[in-house]
Formats: C-alpha cells, sequence, structure tokens
C-alpha cells in the first residue's frame, strides 16, 4: 500500500535540539541568532546533567575554548560576567558560570523542557522503509516523562546533542559485558567517580581495581593514591587491556599537552613506587560476586588470575546510544559509529583531538534530510571530543538550516597549535583559581613546582592514535636479538 501525500508547512515547526548540554545550548543559541526556533529537550532535571555527573572533574581546556561565541552574545546584554579566559574550569564551574546562566536566558528558557527523554525518532506518517517524499515531511519525536508520560513532538529539523554519557563501553573485552557484569552491578562505578570527595566512603580502605587507559582512568587512580595516603588501608590495582601504558604516562611529542604529560609522570612515579599495582594485556572474562567483594576472572598472557576487588572503576569509554534513532536513515561508520565521512577523520587507530580538522553540516549530514548528530554522540565510539570542535558544528548546522550555504561550508576551527588546550603549564593565580600560563614554557612532562592537580575526563587521545602508541612501542623496545618488539 503506497503513503498517501501530506503536504505540511515545515518552516512553521521548531528545530529540536535533543540534549541541553554545552553543545545543544550552543546549538539553541546559532538557531535563534539564525531566526530559527529551537526547542530543546533535555532528559535530566536540569540543563547540563552530564556535566553535573562529572561537576568535580576539572578540564584541561581554559574557559577561552569552552565558550560558544552565539552563546556568549545571548549572554553579555543580561549582565553575564565573562570568566577568566585562561581559567580551567571544572565541570561544576561550567554549569554555574556558564550552563545556567545561558539557560536562563529569557529569549532561550521558554524554548527548554527538561524532565523529557527522547525516546524515539522518525518521520510523521511513515516509517524508514518509505522513501517517497520522505524529506517533505516532518520529524515526529516522542519523548517520555519521569512520570511515564509520552509525548509527541512535530518539527522541521531534529539535531541530536545528546551526548554519550551513561553509555560506557563494558568491562568484558570483544565489546560484550562480561560474564556477570550486570549481576555485579552494586560493586562497578561509573568512570568519574569523586573519591576525594562525595564517592569517599566508598573507596577509603577498600580493594579497588580500575580498568581503563585512558585519562578518566588517570585521575582516578591519582585520586585513590591520595586517598591511601590518608587510609592506607585502600588498595589499587590498575588493569588495561593493552601492552603498554605508554599512551596514558605520555611523553615527548606524543603528548603536546604539559599539563597532561604532569598527570602521566605522576602516575608513572606512583606504579614504580608500587602503590599502584599495574596489570597489563589484561581481558576481563567474568565478574562473581563473593561475599562483599566481587571475584574478578581474568586472563593475559602470563596466566589466568583472579583478582578481589570491593569496588571496579570502569573507565572503558563510552559508545552512542543509537536505539532512539532505529527508526531513521542514518550513514554511519560501521566501526566508529560515527557519521560515515567523519569517521575517517577521528578514527582512534590513527587521530587524536589534536589531530581532527574542522567539520560541519556536510561532514555531518544523513540521508534523511535535516537531522543531524553533533557533540560527543558524533564521534561514536572514538574518544576524540572537544568542546570547541561541537560549537563549530552547531554553527555550521544552523547556518545550513538557515539557507547560507556559504557561512555553512567555511568551517574554522580556533585552536592553539597542541590542538588541545594550551601548550603552557597549570598555575595558580593570585586568587587562588586554576589558570594557563600562556606565556610560559615547559617540557611537556615537567610539573610545575605549583602546580595543582588536575583532574579531566575528557579529552583522550593520543597524538597520532593508537597507531601512533604502537609505533612508539616498537620504537623502545628490542627483544634479546635486538629486533624492535611488535
Amino acid at each position: 500500500m503506497s503513503t498517501p501525500t501530506v503536504t505540511v508547512d515545515r518552516s512553521d515547526l521548531p528545530v529540536i535540539v535533543i540534549g541541553a548540554g554545552p553543545v545543544g545550548l550552543a546549538a539553541a543559541a546559532h538557531l535563534l541568532e539564525r531566526g530559527l526556533d529551537p526547542l530543546v529537550l533535555e532528559a535530566g532535571d536540569d540543563v547540563g546533567s552530564a556535566v553535573r555527573a562529572w561537576s568535580h572533574v576539572r578540564l584541561f581546556s581554559p574557559w577561552r575554548y569552552n565558550l560558544d561565541a552565539a552563546a556568549v552574545r545571548l549572554l553579555e546584554p543580561t549582565g553575564w560576567t565573562r570568566p577568566k579566559p585562561t581559567g580551567l574550569p571544572t565541570g561544576g564551574d561550567l554549569v554555574v558560570q556558564y550552563l545556567a546562566p545561558l539557560a536562563a536566558v529569557p529569549t532561550l528558557a521558554p524554548r527548554i523542557r527538561t524532565g523529557e527523554r527522547v525516546i524515539a525518532i522518525s518521520r510523521a506518517g511513515m516509517d524508514k522503509t518509505h522513501n517517497h517524499e520522505r524529506s517533505d515531511r516532518p520529524f515526529l519525536v516522542r519523548t517520555q516523562a519521569s512520570n511515564g508520560m509520552v509525548v509527541d513532538y512535530q518539527a522541521q529539523a531534529v539535531i541530536d546533542a545528546s551526548g554519550t554519557w551513561g553509555q560506557s563501553n563494558p568491562l568484558g573485552a570483544a565489546g560484550l559485558p562480561a560474564i556477570g557484569e550486570a549481576e555485579a552491578g552494586d560493586h562497578l562505578s561509573g568512570p568519574l567517580p569523586d573519591v576525594l570527595g562525595a564517592d569517599r566512603a566508598r573507596f577509603a580502605g577498600r580493594r579497588v581495581l580500575v580498568v581503563g587507559a585512558g585519562h578518566s582512568a588517570t585521575n582516578t587512580l591519582l585520586d585513590l593514591v591520595a586517598l591511601a595516603e590518608q587510609d592506607p588501608g585502600t588498595v589499587i590495582t590498575w588493569a588495561v587491556r593493552g601492552a603498554s601504558v605508554a599512551r596514558t604516562f605520555g611523553g615527548g611529542d606524543r603528548d603536546g599537552l604539559p599539563a597532561r604529560g604532569a598527570l602521566g609522570s605522576r602516575l608513572r612515579t606512583a606504579v614504580e613506587a608500587d602503590r599502584v599495582e599495574l596489570l597489563t594485556e589484561v581481558t576481563i572474562t567474568a565478574l562473581e560476586m563473593s561475599g562483599d567483594a566481587v571475584a574478578v576472572a581474568t586472563s593475559s598472557p602470563t596466566g589466568d588470575r583472579r583478582l578481589s576487588a570491593d569496588v571496579v572503576v570502569a573507565a572503558t569509554g563510552f559508545r552512542p546510544d543509537l536505539a532512539m534513532l532505529r527508526e531513521l536513515r542514518l550513514d554511519l561508520d560501521p566501526g566508529v559509529e560515527a557519521p560515515r565521512r567523519l569517521a575517517p577523520l577521528i578514527d582512534p587507530e590513527f587521530h587524536s583531538c589534536g589531530t581532527v580538522p574542522a567539520h560541519g553540516a556536510d561532514v555531518l549530514a544523513h540521508p534523511d534530510t535535516d537531522f543531524f548528530i553533533v557533540g560527543m554522540k558524533s564521534y561514536g565510539r572514538a574518544p576524540t571530543f572537544l568542546l570547541a570542535t561541537g560549537y563549530e558544528q552547531v554553527r555550521s548546522i544552523a547556518a545550513a538550516l538557515a539557507g547560507d550555504a556559504a557561512a555553512a561550508a567555511d568551517v574554522q576551527l580556533d585552536l592553539p597549535e597542541t590542538g588541545v588546550c594550551s601548550s603552557a603549564p597549570p598555575m595558580i593565580s593570585a586568587d587562588g583559581s586554576l589558570d594557563i600560563n600562556e606565556s610560559a614554557s615547559a617540557g611537556c612532562c615537567a610539573e610545575p613546582a605549583d602546580a595543582e592537580p588536575v583532574s579531566i575526563g575528557f579529552p583522550t587521545g593520543l597524538a597520532h592514535g593508537r597507531a601512533g602508541e604502537r609505533e612508539a612501542r616498537v620504537g623502545r623496545c628490542r627483544d634479546v636479538a635486538g629486533h624492535p618488539c611488535r
């Protein structure tokens, strides 16, 4: 049976933005500037709900790379005080000093609806098998509130900035949960626990297993080391899947950010001092309850081993939730799960956040016209996203939706030479805040004498991706005959 033709003036409908985080609110700001009507749907009870979950974590990137230009233009007439450009904000700072004031701007506030989780997106009156005049149909966006109420909205376009927070990769190998992983949930921690703050009681004096080799794992480990100094009963084990932790320790031109290199240097010191037990080439095969603890079955080239832990921190990265997009026509890379044209630019095999070029509406487009995935979610399983990149994405998309093809195509990214944040070390300024001293120069692994430990969950990555890590390992390692290790 053919689908009857339905003529709808989509221009009277809003552009729905999913997610009221930094990129989602930036998208709304750019849409307003372009004369379009945004409707922001946020699953959490307040804006920036995902950022609030890691409010204790400090970013590497200073404020000037974390503010969107259109958002700032909305804020300035309200008397908003702009943060010091060189300051390094925590997630809490990002919410209190930027996202919350932005969401309160009178022209934007009525367009934000919190407590509404998007559960499905389709085209009004047709499923994904129908193509005739598909682009003429408005989008249908279905939400569910915390009280169970389901509401359908129509939209002329949809920008999915829902992120990947809450969609952690499993502990098990092959992309699958380890046997018993779900049943051990009470002993599992999220990727960025507040070890020295709100979650302290859960970790103090406990046996903790941290799994992962990114900067989320690094900061959790360093916080645990600090906790163990105060409570020596805290025992720390660190398990990674790779044969090397060179990416985590950093060094040389493989880590162009000194503050990040300092983290790696501190962690290396802790490992070498046996304050952290490091296990490499570990595959977690099963988790089993053992009294009040969890027994973690592992395998490695040196044999099988069972680890006993009170808490397991799964700092294993994230993946996008694609279930709500099932009725849309998408063009995603089968491996990275990012838009197909973007995937080669961000593939973690070869790239880090410092090597990803600016990109906009054309790269992020899908067969379902006027649907875009932006922000962290647009990177799929790649861990290399930067806020500045997301801001440029939505600027380009807003221009495209407004019919300004030239502005949409003119994508640029204003980042320092490292492509990450800053090439200078952090310092404590006179007012007690942590800043980047941009006039200073230091080797990447030199930790300034007055440096405060800097926590970060995002971004991660290696200057040349995983391939660079393998090359680094081969370059350093020699077998008994003097040949490079492989």
